[in-house]
């Protein structure tokens, strides 16, 4: 028999369906790319593996993100994981408006995108399909190169915070 817990909602609102998600921890990734004016970058949560043959991954971009439509638009891209170091780095590429791309070591991937030069890994990845779904795009990609480049902890996002992974 199964028990109820907690008090049920009428309905489901948005403040408490974010609140339930994020009890969910999540990984953060940079999703990096380079245009004819100048690199653009944002911080994704919503990042997931999709299939080992072929390479796919995916992420969801929010339909009001000022970067996404640039990274839309050069159809290629790079996904950069980030290490528990990066958390103020997270949170500049989460801030509209900043200059996200200086003041730090950054390096290119073989496609000519910009990643941290100390992040964890990176992969190189050419959109593939979008759908329209809410008010976000899912954007199923195809990865092509990658690399491992550490092996320090993974920032992870959990309940509105970044959190440690303890061994």
């Amino acid at each position: 028999m199964l028990q109820q817990t907690g008090q049920v909602p009428a309905s489901l609102d948005q403040r408490s369906f974010r609140d339930i998600l994020g009890r969910f921890a999540t990984g953060v990734v940079l999703v990096t790319t380079q245009t004819a004016h100048g690199p653009v970058g944002m911080a994704v949560n919503s990042f997931t593996s999709v299939s080992l043959d072929p390479p796919l991954i995916a992420l969801c971009a929010g339909r009001t993100s000022t970067t996404w439509p640039d990274i839309r638009a050069a159809g290629k891209f790079a996904v950069s994981i980030l290490g528990e170091r990066h958390e103020e780095l997270c949170r500049l590429f989460s801030t509209p408006g900043a200059n996200r791309f200086s003041g730090r070591e950054w390096a290119r991937t073989q496609a000519g995108h910009p990643i941290p030069a100390d992040g964890l890994g990176w992969l190189d990845c050419e959109i593939t399909v979008i759908h329209q779904v809410g008010d976000h795009e899912l954007v199923v990609a195809s990865a092509d190169r990658g690399a491992l480049t550490d092996t320090g902890r993974p920032l992870v996002f959990q309940a509105g915070r970044f959190r440690a992974l303890v061994a």
